[in-house]
């Protein structure tokens, strides 16, 4: 099922619009969680970490959750398809991964912020880094595999290649009424 060109046009445009979307909001995010862990100044410390709950909550969530679902239906509908190619398909793993170590991770980040929020001294609280490091790092892996394209189709994909590949022979041999 392949969509029309303009609506693929579209859907590719809202794809990657939330996909650097995902990815500048996780870089604002990483400076503002370096902040939270690297200042001694009480009262920044204490806005990094609200800062760094109101990124989360309201930016990267909603743009990794659109992504994911963008991307999905992306693939549904352009000849790339979703399960025909490796590199389609690690990119769906590894966006719905991050998503989901995100929507697990969004717990902590509330709590750290509400923590801040309270504590007389919020200067030892731990930051994120490496969830927001890693998150950036599956990000830029999933983006070079949108831009290389590595060869390799899946067992699903060569048999639909053998497949659309025989129902044309048969159309070209069948006989004209």
């Amino acid at each position: 099922m392949t969509m029309p060109p303009r609506l693929r046009k579209v859907v590719l445009t809202a794809h990657v619009t939330t996909s650097v979307g995902w990815l500048g909001a996780i870089l604002a995010y990483l400076a503002v969680d370096i902040t939270a862990v690297t200042s001694q100044d009480i009262q920044t410390v204490r806005g990094a970490y609200a800062t760094m709950e109101v990124i989360v909550t309201s930016v990267i969530v909603p743009l990794a959750l659109a992504s994911v679902l963008i991307g999905i239906v992306n693939a549904l509908g352009t000849p790339w398809g979703l399960l025909r190619h490796y590199w389609v398909l690690a990119k769906l793993l590894l966006t719905a991964f991050a998503a989901a170590v995100l929507l697990l991770e969004t717990q902590t980040v509330t709590h750290l912020a509400t923590t801040a929020a309270t504590s007389a001294d919020p200067r030892g609280l731990p930051g994120t880094l490496p969830h927001s490091a890693g998150g950036l790092v599956l990000l830029l892996i999933a983006v070079t595999l949108s831009v290389f394209k590595p060869q390799g189709v899946t067992r699903y994909g060569w048999r639909r290649r053998n497949e659309l590949r025989r129902d044309k022979r048969a159309l070209r041999t069948a006989p004209m009424a």
